[in-house]
C-alpha cells in the first residue's frame, strides 16, 4: 500500500466519527519501490492530500524529507515534487497494521493490501 492510499483512508466502524483519521501504523514493513516520476499528476494531487497527516505519517515511518508546509510554488517546484513523489508513490507498506486513533480498531496489511472489511457488528 502506498502512502498516497493511506492518506485517503479513515476508520468506518459504526459510531467512530471523530478523530478517525489518519490511521496509525504499527509493526510495519516498509519497502521502497521505484515508480515513474509524473510532475503533472503530483501537482494535481496536492489539493487532495491532507498535508499534516501525510507529514506526520512520514515522520512516524522515519521519513523526514517533507517540509513543514507545502511551498507556495509547489506545482512548479521540481525538487519538492520529487520528494513528494518518493514519499507518496515509492514508499510502500507491505506488512503490518493500521490502528484507528479513536476506537483502536485494527486494520491488517498483508502483501501490501490493507483489509478494510468490517465485521457485521461493526457496520
Amino acid at each position: 500500500m502506498r502512502l498516497i492510499t493511506h492518506n485517503m483512508l479513515q476508520c468506518h466502524v459504526k459510531n467512530c466519527n471523530n478523530n478517525n483519521f489518519p490511521l496509525r501504523f504499527e509493526d510495519v514493513q516498509v519497502e521502497l519501490i521505484e515508480a515513474d516520476f509524473n510532475p503533472e499528476f503530483l501537482a494535481n494531487m496536492l489539493n487532495k492530500i491532507d498535508w499534516d497527516a501525510l507529514r506526520n505519517t512520514a515522520i512516524q515511518l522515519g521519513i523526514n524529507t517533507l517540509p513543514e508546509q507545502v511551498p507556495e510554488d509547489a506545482e512548479e517546484n521540481e525538487e519538492f515534487l520529487k520528494v513528494l513523489h518518493s514519499v507518496i508513490l515509492e514508499t510502500h507498506i507491505q506488512q503490518g497494521q493500521m490502528v484507528c486513533p479513536n476506537c483502536s480498531h485494527v486494520y491488517k496489511i498483508k502483501d501490501g493490501i490493507p483489509n478494510m472489511l468490517l465485521a457485521e457488528h461493526e457496520i
